[in-house]
């Protein structure tokens, strides 16, 4: 999970919307991030909110992926409940392969929306991530939001997390982690601390298990 959060764990402003918390700092372990991954995952929310993904710019993590056998960008794989999703978002005009993860319509699969490539039934998790496996997408990055982030916490199955804290106290309801939800036993162990400059640290954690 990679996300930039505020002092006080905040994604959003009080009046919520797309937030632009990172500097260069975090771009540059974004996309260092995305370089490593296969596919990103990204709630249909979020992806409404900022109308497009995350991208790799830096030529010499492009260079790394095609010398690499790998498509310049990861997948973009959107999770969203309805599957519908504005053809006018500048997301389908970026230059990736996109996927959708979408629970089944009642009787049966659901036709594939257009402007992605491919389609997966959203039944478990453990289903979903199997299926994306099969497939060679073994490498996630999950970029939000919060709900998304919530949901895979609560079963465990998040095995890092890269956080950027950014100097900045915002306030309001707008945590990374949605209230309520039930969080599995066992902390994070810290893998690596940082400063990125003007005033940005990343932190890392991974999964300590009981």
């Amino acid at each position: 999970m990679v996300l930039a959060v505020s002092l006080d764990g905040r994604l959003a402003p009080p009046a919520g919307g797309a937030a632009q918390l990172g500097g260069a700092g975090d771009r540059r372990v974004l996309e260092e991030a995305l370089a490593w991954a296969d596919a990103v995952l990204i709630g249909a929310r979020t992806l409404r909110l900022h109308g497009s993904t995350c991208l790799i710019h830096r030529p010499e993590l492009l260079e790394q992926r095609r010398r690499a056998g790998r498509s310049l960008q990861p997948m973009a794989v959107v999770v969203s409940r309805s599957g519908q999703l504005e053809p006018d978002l500048p997301f389908f005009r970026q230059p990736l392969r996109r996927g959708l993860l979408r629970p089944d319509a009642p009787g049966g699969a659901a036709p594939r929306p257009p402007g992605f490539e491919q389609c997966w039934p959203l039944e478990t998790w453990p289903q979903a991530l199997a299926a994306l496996g099969a497939i060679g997408l073994d490498r996630l990055v999950l970029l939000g939001g919060a709900e998304l982030a919530g949901a895979l916490l609560a079963l465990d199955l998040v095995e890092q997390l890269q956080l950027t804290l950014c100097p900045l106290l915002l306030g309001g309801p707008h945590s990374w982690l949605p209230e309520g939800v039930a969080l599995p036993a066992g902390g994070w162990e810290l893998q690596e601390q940082r400063p990125l400059g003007d005033g940005e640290l990343l932190l890392r954690y991974g999964r300590r298990r009981p």
